[in-house]
């Protein structure tokens, strides 16, 4: 067993949406979505560089970085700490270029970031230590999305 249990990989794998942090070389930090990010094994999270120049550099530069994924509706998730590899070529590319073009990724990817997990933890909403439960934070949430679409 890997770092990253069952749920983890469930939710990484249901919202698809992570935010990537990394450091600038001034030191500052990047934040950056990455709509490709999932679960490559149980100790591995990937993205695909599609466009991403900022992150790729601060990565070579520094490969540590910190991945965020939410199910905003129900406001939890987690944080996972590791260490980067960025991927250009080579078998393990190629699979894993493979694995995005077969669930339907068309766009051009000139790298592949390998993420090896070294620390990976729990984020939950506030909205849970007032006593809310799981079913009250998504109804609050689906509601607040279906007044917000019909104001449009």
């Amino acid at each position: 067993m890997g770092i990253l249990t069952e749920d983890m990989q469930r939710v990484v794998r249901e919202q698809r949406l992570g935010f990537v942090a990394t450091v600038c070389p001034d030191g500052t930090p990047n934040l950056s979505p990455k709509g490709t990010t999932t679960v490559w094994d149980d100790d591995h999270l990937v993205f695909a560089d599609i466009c991403s120049p900022g992150t790729i550099e601060n990565l070579r530069a520094n490969p540590v970085l910190e991945i965020n994924v939410v199910d905003q509706v129900v406001r939890k998730g987690y944080r996972f700490k590791g260490r980067a590899e960025i991927l250009a070529e080579g078998p393990l590319f190629e699979q894993i270029l493979a694995f995005y073009r077969q669930r339907g990724t068309s766009s051009p990817i000139r790298h592949i970031v390998l993420v090896r997990v070294e620390r990976a933890l729990p984020l939950i909403s506030p909205a849970y230590d007032l006593g809310a439960t799981e079913d009250e934070v998504r109804r609050r949430w689906q509601d607040y999305w279906d007044t917000f679409r019909k104001v449009e």
